[in-house]
C-alpha cells in the first residue's frame, strides 16, 4: 500500500487533477478485489438488517412478463436489482443479489429456456443512473451470473432475444454518461453472447436510446440513436445525430430513415421512444428540443412578468404604479424589505436594475421549466419509415416540461394500432393514435413513468413502472393497485434523531422525505391496521435532515436546490431558504443543499449554497459568513459551483470545513471571520462528497472526493491530523469505485465507515487497511451512513434497497488488544425465561425455539468448540465452523444429553421437564460460554 503523505512542498509541482476516465479494465479487475476481500474479511459476519421502506419504492427500469403466464414477472429496478414473481406480485424474491452490481438498464427474459439477460448501466440519463459492467447472463433463475462482455458500455438501452433462435441476441447501448467511448451502438451475438459484432455506431457521443423489432418478424427492427452530453454544470439532450433507423436483416445492417421525411432533423432532435406495432407501423416519440415560435400576442394581462423587468429601462420602471409593483413583488415571494418604494429608490441611487427583479426569480430550477422547447410530440409512419407525421396538433404540454431526457417511452396496444400510451411526468393514453390524449395517472401511481407492459391477450391489462415503483391496471388504467412490496428506496441521505427509542429519518429520490422507528418491520400489517411504520414528512426529492437534539419534534429537511423547511410535527412548516439580496447575483443550492444543526448550540443551522449561511434562530434570519467558496459556477442548466458538504468540529464551535462540487475546501477556526482553503494539495475539481471533522481529535479531519461526474471512479479518500495542511491518502487500497461518504466510529478512533457507489467497507486501523463490510447487504450505491451513539447501530441509507441497520457494539470493540489474541468472547445478552419455550400457540402452528446468539472473534478459520457451564457442570457444547476474524453462534438454549446427565447428577433435586418439542430447556441461572481460554458469561433470568 502507498500510504503518501501529501505535503506543499512535495506538490508544488504536482498539480493533481483528476478527470481520468476509469477503464473498464480496471472496474473488472476491482470487482475480482471485491469478492476477494469480501473472503477475507474479518467483519463479514457482522449482520445487516433491512428495515425498509417499501411502501415508497424506487425507479423501475424495466417489466418482463410471461406471455403464457402474466402472473410471472421480473421488474428491473434502476439501481435495485432484478426481483422476480410468480404471484402476480403478491411476492417478490431479488435473483441479482450475488451479481457484482444492482444498477440495471434493462432486462430480457427466454421464457422458453428460463435464461436471464440483464444490461446494467440505467439508461436515463439522471443524477443518480449509475454506469454498469456489461451484459449479465444466467441460466439457472439467479443462482448465479455471468458476464457477457461489453463492460465499457455503461448504460444498456434494450435487449431483443429472437424468439426463435435463443442464442441471438441484439443489445441496445447509449454509452457513458459523463465522457466518449467508442463502445456504444448495436451489438449483435449469434452465439448467446460469447462474441459481439458492432452493427451500428454513430460516434462516440452518440449511442442507442431504443430498439425495438416488428412482433411477427424479428428480421424487421427500429433503432433510435441519441446524441446526449451531460456535466455536473450542464446537460445537453439533443443533437443532429439523434434519429431513427431501420434494419430488414435482424440487425446485421442499418439504414437511417429520418430524414428529409417529415421527421425533425438538426440539433434539437432529443431522445426517441419507439413503438412497433408491425412491420410498417411505427409510433415515435421524440422529446423535442427546438425552441417553440415566440408568441407576441400571448402577453400577459394579469399583472407583471419577470420577463417584462429583463428589457425595461430605468425610465420605465419608475413610471411603474406603487400598486402593480408590488402585486409582482408579493405574488413572487420577495422579502418583506422589498416593496415598490424601496425597490424604486434602490434604482434611482444606481445599486439596483430592472432586470435584477428577473435574476432575483431565477434558480436552476425555474431556469429549466422556463425553457421554452417543443418538449413531447408523437410521430407516426404507416409505410415502414419512408415518411413520418405528427399525429397531434399543438403541443402536448404537461407531459415533459423540460424533463424529457428523463422519459422517452411509448408503448402500442398489439390489438389495437390506434391505442397508444405515452410515459412522462402523467400517464397519457390515446384511443384514436395520438390525436388526442388522456391522463391515466390516479391517486396511489407515482408521477415519474418508465416503463409499461400491455398484454397482447387481455385488453386494459397494463403493468407500468415509476420512479415510485410498480402499479398495475385491468382496466386500461382507469384504477391501480400498487405493487410495492421489495425494499428499493433510492436514499439520497438518512438520519437518527438521540431518542432512546430513535427514529429514523431520509430523503428519497423523487419520493420525498420519510421517518420511522428504527425498529420498524417490513410486513404487511399495516395494511390491517391502517397505518404503515413510514410517514411521509416532505415531497419533492427527499434531501438532508437534521433534527433538535431538545425537542425531536422539530425537523429540518427539504426537496431539491436548497428547499429547506422548519418543520414542527406538531405544529406548521416554515420555508427558510437564505434569500440574496436585490441586486446581487443569485445564491446557488446544489441539487443536494448541505444543512447542519450546531452541537454547540441547536439554535444555530447552517445551510450552504456558493457562500455559507448561518442562522441563530433556527432559521427564522440568516447572516452570510463567507464569500463565494467555490470556483464561481460554469455556464450551464444545472446549478454549480455550490457547497456540498458542512462539518463543525465538536471541540470548538466556529470551527468549520466545508467542501463544494468543484473541489475546493475551505476551513474557518472563528465563525466565519476568515477562511483558509485547504484544498490545494489534492485532486482538483473534484466533487466533494464529504468533510467531516474529527470526534477525538481537535486537528483531525476527513475528507472524501468523488469524481463519478468524469467517469472517474477512482475512491479518493483522504486524512489530514493538522487541520489539512497536510494529507494522507487512506483510499488507495479500496477496490475501484466512487466514494460517497466516510463517517467515524464514535468509540473507537481507529474504526472508520466508507460508503461507495458499489458497497461499504469499514476500516480497523484509520484507514490503512479496509475490509468488505456486507452479510445481506447486497452490492447496492451507499449513498449515507449515520451512527447511532446510544443503540451503538450503523444506519445505512443506499440509493436502490433502501434502509440497514447494524449492531457494531462489538465491532467497535476490535482493538489491537483483542485482534492480537487466539478467541475472544464478547458481552453476551441476558436472555428471560419464558414458559412457551419449546410450545406452540395451537396445534396449527410451530412451537417457539429461543435462540442465544454468542459473539465471539477467532484469529484463525476452524472448526470452533463452544461449551457451556453451570458453574463447574457443562451443561452443553456446540461446534461451530468459524471464519478468521468475528463470528456469531446461535444456541438453542437447551440441555444435550450427556449436559442434562451431568446437570441432574449435580443439582439431584432439581427437577427438568421436557418441552412439547422434545427439547430440555436450561432453568433459570447464571451461565459462561468457554472457547479455550476465552470466557464470557450470561443469565436467564
Amino acid at each position: 500500500m502507498r500510504n503518501i503523505v501529501f505535503t506543499l512542498c512535495a506538490l508544488l509541482s504536482l498539480n493533481i487533477v483528476a478527470q481520468n476516465i476509469t477503464e473498464a479494465k480496471e472496474v473488472q479487475e476491482s470487482l475480482i478485489q471485491k469478492e476477494q476481500l469480501h473472503k477475507k474479511s474479518i467483519v463479514k459476519n457482522i449482520n445487516f438488517n433491512n428495515i425498509g421502506p417499501t411502501i415508497m419504492s424506487g425507479r423501475v427500469a424495466d417489466v418482463d412478463v410471461n406471455p403464457n403466464n402474466p402472473t410471472e414477472f421480473y421488474v428491473g429496478y434502476a439501481s435495485g436489482g432484478l426481483w422476480y414473481t410468480n404471484n402476480n406480485g403478491t411476492t417478490f424474491t431479488p435473483v441479482l443479489d450475488n451479481s457484482p452490481t444492482q444498477n440495471v438498464g434493462d432486462i430480457a427474459i427466454d421464457w422458453k429456456s428460463g435464461t436471464i439477460w440483464v444490461g446494467t448501466g440505467e439508461k436515463n440519463s439522471s443524477r443518480s443512473s449509475y454506469a454498469g459492467i456489461g451484459i449479465l447472463k444466467s441460466t439457472d433463475q439467479g443462482k448465479t451470473w455471468q458476464n457477457m462482455g461489453l463492460p465499457d458500455s455503461h448504460h444498456v438501452s434494450r435487449i431483443l432475444i429472437n424468439p426463435k433462435n435463443s442464442d441471438e441476441v441484439i443489445i441496445g447501448v447509449i454509452g457513458h454518461l459523463y465522457s466518449p467511448n467508442k463502445e456504444r451502438g448495436i451489438f449483435k451475438t449469434t452465439d448467446g453472447g460469447k462474441t459481439w459484432s458492432k452493427t451500428l455506431f454513430i460516434n462516440s457521443d452518440t449511442g442507442i436510446i431504443d430498439v425495438e423489432a416488428a412482433p411477427q418478424n424479428f428480421n424487421i427492427m427500429y433503432a433510435a440513436s441519441w446524441q446526449r452530453e451531460r456535466k455536473a454544470w450542464n446537460f445537453d439532450g439533443s443533437g443532429k445525430h439523434s434519429a431513427i433507423y431501420k434494419s430488414t436483416d435482424a440487425g446485421n445492417t442499418w439504414t437511417k430513415i429520418s430524414e428529409k421525411n417529415g421527421f425533425p432533423e438538426g440539433d434539437g432532435v432529443g431522445r426517441i421512444g419507439l413503438a412497433v406495432y408491425d412491420e410498417n407501423t411505427v409510433y415515435a416519440l421524440h422529446d423535442s428540443q427546438f425552441r417553440r415560435p415566440s408568441d407576441k400576442k400571448s402577453k400577459s394581462s394579469n399583472g407583471l412578468t419577470k420577463e417584462d423587468f429583463k428589457t425595461m429601462s430605468n425610465e420605465d420602471f419608475l413610471k411603474l404604479s406603487d400598486k402593480e409593483l408590488n402585486a409582482y413583488l408579493k405574488t413572487n415571494g420577495f422579502q418583506e424589505k422589498y416593496r415598490a418604494e424601496n425597490v424604486k429608490q434602490m434604482v434611482r441611487v444606481g445599486s439596483v436594475k430592472p432586470i435584477d427583479l428577473a435574476k432575483y426569480l431565477e434558480d436552476a430550477n425555474s431556469l429549466l421549466f422556463d425553457t421554452p422547447v417543443i418538449g413531447a410530440e408523437v410521430f407516426k409512419t404507416t409505410n415502414g419509415g419512408k415518411s413520418w407525421k405528427r399525429t397531434h396538433e399543438g403541443y402536448i404540454d404537461g407531459l415533459y416540461y423540460s424533463y424529457g431526457y428523463y422519459f422517452g417511452e411509448v408503448r402500442v396496444d398489439p390489438q389495437d394500432v390506434n391505442a397508444i400510451y405515452v410515459l412522462g411526468v402523467p400517464i397519457l393514453k390515446s384511443k384514436d393514435g395520438g390525436k388526442s390524449f388522456t391522463s391515466i395517472s390516479r391517486e396511489n401511481v407515482h408521477s415519474d413513468h418508465q416503463a409499461l407492459w400491455v398484454n397482447p391477450n387481455k385488453k386494459g391489462h397494463l403493468l407500468n413502472g415509476n420512479d415510485g415503483g410498480l402499479n398495475l391496471s385491468y382496466d386500461d388504467g382507469e384504477s391501480w393497485i400498487k405493487l410495492n412490496n421489495p425494499a428499493v428506496g433510492q436514499f439520497y441521505s438518512v438520519y437518527a434523531d438521540n431518542q432512546r427509542s430513535y427514529k429514523v429519518y431520509g430523503g428519497l429520490q423523487d419520493n420525498g422525505v420519510w421517518v420511522a422507528d428504527h425498529n420498524a418491520r417490513v410486513n404487511k400489517r399495516w395494511q390491517a391496521s391502517g397505518q404503515n411504520p413510514y410517514e411521509s414528512i416532505m415531497g419533492g426529492d427527499g434531501m438532508q435532515v437534521q433534527v433538535d437534539d431538545r425537542n425531536p419534534n422539530i425537523v429540518y429537511t427539504g426537496y431539491q436546490f436548497g428547499n429547506y423547511f422548519r418543520v414542527d410535527r406538531e405544529g406548521r412548516n416554515k420555508y427558510i431558504q437564505p434569500k440574496h439580496t436585490l441586486g446581487e447575483n443569485p445564491y446557488r443550492f446544489n441539487w443536494q443543499t448541505p444543512i447542519l444543526l450546531s452541537k454547540h448550540n441547536q439554535d444555530i443551522l447552517y445551510l450552504g449554497g456558493n457562500k455559507l449561511h448561518r442562522s441563530l434562530n433556527q432559521g427564522d434570519d440568516w447572516e452570510t459568513i463567507s464569500e463565494d467558496l467555490t470556483t464561481g459556477g460554469k455556464k450551464g442548466n444545472v446549478a454549480y459551483g455550490t457547497l456540498t458538504s458542512i462539518s463543525e468540529s465538536p471541540f470548538q464551535f466556529g470551527l468549520l470545513y466545508v467542501g463544494s462540487d468543484d473541489g475546493y475546501i475551505n476551513l474557518t477556526k472563528n465563525g466565519g471571520g476568515s477562511w483558509t482553503r485547504i484544498s490545494n494539495n489534492l485532486p482538483q475539481n473534484l466533487w466533494v462528497s464529504r468533510v467531516v471533522a474529527s470526534s477525538h481529535k481537535k486537528e483531525r479531519v476527513y475528507v472524501t472526493l468523488n469524481g463519478y461526474r468524469f467517469d472517474d471512479f477512482t475512491p479518493y479518500v483522504y486524512m489530514s491530523n493538522d487541520y489539512g495542511q497536510t494529507w494522507k491518502n487512506i483510499g488507495e487500497s479500496i477496490p475501484t469505485s466512487s466514494v460517497n461518504v466516510i463517517k467515524e466510529d464514535p468509540v473507537n478512533e481507529n474504526i472508520l465507515y466508507l460508503g461507495t457507489d458499489n458497497g461499504l467497507y469499514v476500516s480497523l486501523n484509520q484507514g490503512d487497511s479496509w475490509q468488505v463490510f456486507d452479510k445481506n447487504l447486497p452490492n447496492v450505491a451507499v449513498h449515507d451512513l449515520v451512527i447511532q451513539p446510544k443503540a451503538k447501530h450503523l444506519v445505512v441509507g443506499t440509493h436502490g434497497r433502501s434502509l440497514y441497520i447494524a449492531d457494531i457494539s462489538n465491532l467497535q470493540l476490535l482493538t489491537d488488544e483483542i485482534l492480537a489474541k487466539k478467541e475472544h468472547v464478547f458481552s453476551i445478552d441476558d436472555v428471560r425465561k419464558r414458559g412457551n419455550w419449546g410450545s406452540s400457540r395451537t396445534s396449527w402452528s410451530d412451537a417457539y425455539k429461543p435462540e442465544l446468539t454468542i459473539p465471539f472473534y477467532t484469529e484463525t478459520a476452524n472448526t470452533i468448540s463452544l461449551d457451556i457451564y453451570q458453574g463447574e457442570t457443562l451443561v452443553n457444547s456446540i461446534s461451530v465452523k468459524a471464519d478468521k476474524g468475528y463470528n456469531e453462534a446461535i444456541f438453542n438454549l437447551s440441555f444435550s444429553k450427556k449436559g442434562l446427565k451431568n446437570y441432574q447428577k449435580a443439582n439431584s433435586k432439581s427437577k427438568i421437564s421436557k418441552a412439547q418439542n422434545g427439547e430440555y430447556y436450561l432453568p433459570k441461572g447464571k451461565y459462561i460460554v468457554k472457547i479455550g481460554d476465552a470466557s464470557s458469561s450470561f443469565e436467564i433470568k
